[in-house]
């Protein structure tokens, strides 16, 4: 069985320009074009930016958390992978981000 990583890895580096590759503070990251769309944390944590409205939507809904390292910023959000929902949320997460800057 595919590990969560490995599935959104899958998915997202299937997107035109999506190259992933470890990041300067052991995440894995996701970049399109020299920006990032978001980052993995192993199989357990997603973390990403937004325009500051956009993460305040998403925290609004429930889609994302505080980001650890900044919890009352709206332009980082976190997102806790713990099943399938968790997957495809953080794949439809990474495209949102995906649209906007591809």
């Amino acid at each position: 069985m595919e590990r969560a990583s490995e599935q959104i890895t899958r998915e997202v580096t299937s997107w035109p320009g999506v190259e992933a590759g470890p990041g300067r503070r052991g995440e894995f990251a996701f970049r399109v074009g020299g920006r990032e769309i978001g980052h993995l944390h192993g199989d357990h944590a997603a973390h990403f930016g937004f325009p500051r409205d956009v993460g305040a939507q998403l925290r609004e809904a429930g889609r994302v958390g505080p980001h650890p390292v900044n919890p009352h910023s709206t332009k980082m959000a976190a997102r806790r992978i713990e099943g399938d929902d968790d997957v495809a949320e953080v794949i439809a997460l990474m495209r949102l981000n995906y649209d906007r800057v591809a």
